[in-house]
């Protein structure tokens, strides 16, 4: 079920991605070319929650550097819950008690597709406003580190104590606090139903928005159904975009400096080839040759140029649709669940998954996944997301 290295038994202990280094800790990211790897000091999203009196609990398992659906192809395995279905690790966790809460980090929208799997909830923040720093990095353009726990309150409490400027993360929004909501009333806001997300979606998950839509409308929500007709441009930029810094971000494992070296090298290029090629999986390959090829002289204005100005215009048709609505409502993934497949299939799947996260990391704004489901909001409107889950959650919808 995870990577655990201390006893779970108090309240308010954290668990952390593998994906995000903790001091001392083995920091792998799910995958074998980082085996042995301990940082030498904690990502400041970990700073910031043990100087605010909680501790680390252990490091929780992710699929080789997030960039899978559940965690199926971490080097130690997948985590599956009693009747083999795929879960996530850090999820499963929150959902059994056994942590307070959760550090994730947003790469392709996996920890928003476990959490609505688990039955928890998950936020993913403004880009810029949580720290990266500390984070092992692919897509440094659209990752962010967010918060699982088991109600909206709880994401809010430690929400609250990550945000905020950090000097030593460029990416970082210069504001030192934000405001997450007080838990109000949410009569009267406006929630858009996205068609094109719902419609591509399995019976069963079409049935638990719709039945989500119809519990906001019982608490005086208005929610109509809307269209963003670029979704899937949205899709296929993002992916563009992460293959693309994926494949500049994880160059620097060669076996040389740390993580996994192979036995098996007579100079410096085997050294590098066949480190990298026993300690990387098939989806990560995939990745690499896939942003490798967007970025090559043939294919860069076509595709990475291209991709940057699909961001902009996705960019611009969901701010539309903020200004008439609060948040708007989707999927948080195809299918209620997901059973283990083969590795060579990943990065289809993935893609395709992603079809349903895409958006948010694209363009940066807020996502939450919450009763099954999951909303985006407007930048720096993470109380609108709260907001609505804490009464959906106050009403029995969870």
């Amino acid at each position: 079920m995870g990577q655990f290295v201390t006893e779970i038994n108090a309240n308010g202990v954290i668990a952390v991605d593998d994906t995000i280094q903790v001091k001392g800790y083995e920091t792998r990211a799910g995958s074998r070319i980082l085996e042995g790897f301990k940082p030498l000091f904690s990502a400041e999203t970990v700073e910031r929650l043990e100087g605010a009196g909680y501790a680390v609990a252990g490091k929780s398992a992710v699929g080789e550097f997030g960039l899978d659906l559940l965690g199926e192809f971490a080097h130690g395995g997948p985590c599956l819950d009693a009747s083999g279905a795929l879960r996530g690790a850090a999820a499963e966790l929150v959902a059994a008690g056994q942590v307070r809460g959760a550090l994730n980090v947003d790469l392709n929208g996996a920890p928003r597709r476990a959490a609505a799997l688990s039955g928890v909830d998950f936020l993913k923040p403004t880009y810029g406003t949580v720290s990266r720093y500390g984070v092992i990095p692919c897509a440094c353009s659209g990752e962010q580190v967010g918060v699982t726990a088991k109600t909206a309150g709880a994401v809010r409490e430690l929400l609250r104590v990550i945000a905020g400027h950090d000097p030593k993360d460029g990416t970082s929004l210069p504001a030192e606090t934000y405001d997450y909501g007080n838990g109000k009333d949410v009569p009267g806001m406006r929630v858009g139903l996205v068609r094109e997300l719902t419609d591509a979606a399995s019976d069963d998950m079409k049935a638990r928005v719709t039945a989500y839509a119809e519990r906001m409308r019982g608490l005086g929500v208005t929610v109509e159904e809307v269209s963003l007709p670029l979704a899937e441009a949205a899709r296929t930029a993002w992916n563009l975009l992460l293959c693309a810094e994926t494949c500049n971000n994880v160059s620097r494992y060669d076996g040389v400096k740390f993580g996994y070296r192979s036995p098996d090298y007579r100079n410096i290029d085997e050294l590098y080839v066949n480190s990298r090629t026993e300690g990387l999986n098939f989806l990560t390959k995939a990745v690499i040759l896939y942003g490798s090829d967007a970025l090559s002289k043939g294919r860069y204005v076509t595709c990475y140029d291209k991709a940057l100005r699909v961001r902009r215009l996705v960019w611009e048709q969901v701010k539309g649709l903020f200004k008439d609505f609060d948040a708007l409502l989707c999927p948080a993934c195809s299918r209620t669940e997901y059973r283990p497949y083969a590795i060579a299939d990943a990065f289809k799947t993935v893609f395709e998954e992603s079809l349903f996260t895409a958006i948010p990391n694209l363009t940066g704004v807020p996502a939450m996944a919450s009763g099954g489901v999951q909303c985006f909001a407007d930048t720096l409107r993470e109380s609108s997301l709260l907001n609505l889950a804490e009464a959906m959650e106050g009403s029995g919808a969870k």
